[in-house]
């Protein structure tokens, strides 16, 4: 998955496109209402590309922490980031099983969910190469009787 110029504001809700870049700012716009905001260099800004989950051997991309929830819920809406602790935690052991319970907070997670249905309903989540593939294939090829 592409996460290219998607971007989370500090102090801001939801996630942010780069819109364009000036000398001191960056124009972005909001996924929520569409608005289209500068962002000087004391906003705190951390871009989506940029961003893993801690695993108990390496740190795994956002993007394909994406794609194992798309793949999971086929493209939908994911289970929402409002729901109960214990919920968010099982859903999450299923889409990263080895994630480091110590260092990846119930807070991390409801962000990545929410980023996630955030996305979904812009119409930005779509499955991952190989799986377009095989659903394909699966399309080509003539049952046999």
């Amino acid at each position: 998955m592409n996460l290219e110029g998607i971007i989370n504001v500090a102090g801001k809700p939801g996630l942010y496109k780069v819109v364009s870049q000036g000398n001191n700012t960056v124009i972005v716009e909001s996924f929520t209402d569409g608005k289209k905001t500068p962002l000087y260099s004391h906003n705190q800004a951390n871009m989506l590309e940029e961003i893993g989950i801690y695993t108990y051997d390496d740190t795994k991309p956002l993007s394909e922490i994406f794609d194992e929830i798309a793949k999971k819920e086929k493209c939908e809406q994911a289970l929402s980031h409002k729901s109960s602790t214990n919920d968010l935690t099982l859903y999450f052991r299923e889409i990263l099983s080895d994630y480091d319970e110590e260092r990846v907070y119930i807070s991390d997670i409801k962000k990545v969910i929410q980023w996630y249905n955030a996305m979904q309903k812009k119409g930005l989540i779509e499955l991952p190469k190989e799986e377009k593939k095989a659903k394909q294939k699966k399309i080509d090829t003539p049952e046999k009787k």
